[in-house]
């Protein structure tokens, strides 16, 4: 048995790469699949843009009637350190990433909203495609560790606004070999074994898990928990200055050590 049969995928920058392993899997599984992608597939508009990002949304309900799952996962990277990032190379990589999860949601969460207020029961589900340089960071990735981490909390917004749809969303932080990744790290395993997530994430059997963020690297699946508040001192008052020195201290000795940045 299929676990997406009929239904109707939009994925971004998938004509090669963990993209185009989706598109293979969520096929495998009975979907319809609509592949963007600037250099390849069905739909070849910029995403980032506003009129590119409606037209996909456009295309797949005109061939198929509707649309039932986003998967964002176009990207570029223009990696840099802090102090040697150009303005553009600090906007290309934002505009990319977060800009262009923004304009597909937003377009898709409108066709929702007016399926839902209709009286249809939507079941639609977003999967977005953040790293683990969005979680903790990445030397030499600044552009592109602050984006990730944008589409963390626009995961976290989506999920809690679009839910009165119908809508789950959802965000994967995966780790595998591809065009951005195989000179820097050529031992990763291959993007195949990222889809089985994506594609159960964007089946009905995924009902309930919303505003969760999971990393994944070939047979290991791992749900990473956002910023929690850990521990809190109160004097009730002001602080004074020469005293909130000691308190923080005091404050950082219980607490666990963050997870080191990448390359650091």
């Amino acid at each position: 048995m299929v676990i997406c049969a009929g239904r109707v995928v939009a994925i971004t920058g998938a004509a090669r790469g963990i993209g185009a392993a989706h598109a293979e899997e969520f096929r495998r599984q009975g979907a319809h699949v609509v592949v963007n992608d600037v250099d390849g597939g069905d739909h070849h508009a910029d995403v980032s843009t506003w009129d590119g990002a409606k037209s996909l949304v456009d295309l797949a309900v005109s061939r198929h009637g509707r649309l039932d799952v986003l998967v964002n996962n176009a990207g570029i990277v223009r990696d840099r350190m802090l102090v040697s990032t150009s303005e553009q190379e600090w906007d290309d990589v934002v505009r990319v990433h977060l800009k262009a999860h923004f304009l597909t949601m937003r377009h898709a969460a409108e066709h929702w909203r007016s399926r839902s207020k209709a009286g249809e029961e939507v079941s639609a589900r977003v999967i977005n495609t953040s790293s683990g340089a969005g979680l903790f960071g990445s030397v030499g990735q600044a552009n592109y560790s602050a984006a990730k981490a944008g589409i963390l909390g626009l995961t976290l917004v989506a999920a809690a606004e679009l839910a009165r749809y119908g809508v789950t969303v959802n965000a994967i932080a995966p780790s595998a070999r591809t065009r951005m990744t195989e000179e820097l790290f050529p031992d990763l395993p291959g993007p195949e074994d990222v889809a089985p997530l994506v594609v159960w994430l964007g089946s009905t059997e995924s009902v309930g898990v919303t505003g969760r963020v999971f990393e994944v690297e070939a047979g290991k699946i791992t749900v990473v928990s956002g910023h929690q508040r850990v521990t809190t001192v109160d004097r009730g008052s002001r602080w004074p200055v020469d005293e909130v020195g000691a308190a923080v201290a005091a404050l950082i000795a219980k607490t666990p050590p963050e997870v080191p940045v990448y390359g650091a």
